[in-house]
């Protein structure tokens, strides 16, 4: 079995709390709640993931980036930090 890092589980464990945040998501819609509620739910699953991003775009800038860096192919290093600040502005 391979190993996993302690950021991986928990990113794991974060992936399965939004699981099933979006699937109380689908019950609230099937039972007609409130639309407030349904919204705050929704907000609390795109902070969720957000967050999940942040962590897997910091890991990627400080180890594969780096190394990229110090390998000496500076210009996909430099494409990528573009890249993930595009994607982070959106």
């Amino acid at each position: 079995m391979k190993h996993i890092s302690p950021d991986k589980q928990k990113l794991v464990r974060r992936l399965k709390i939004v699981e099933g945040q979006v699937r109380g998501l689908q019950e609230m819609l099937a039972k007609d709640a409130y639309c407030i509620d349904i919204i705050t739910q929704t907000s609390a699953v795109k902070q969720a993931l957000s967050s999940i991003e942040d962590v897997l775009m910091e890991n990627h800038l400080s180890t594969c980036v780096v190394h990229q860096m110090k390998k000496g192919d500076e210009k996909k290093a430099i494409k990528e930090i573009l890249k993930v600040y595009q994607l982070k502005r959106k």
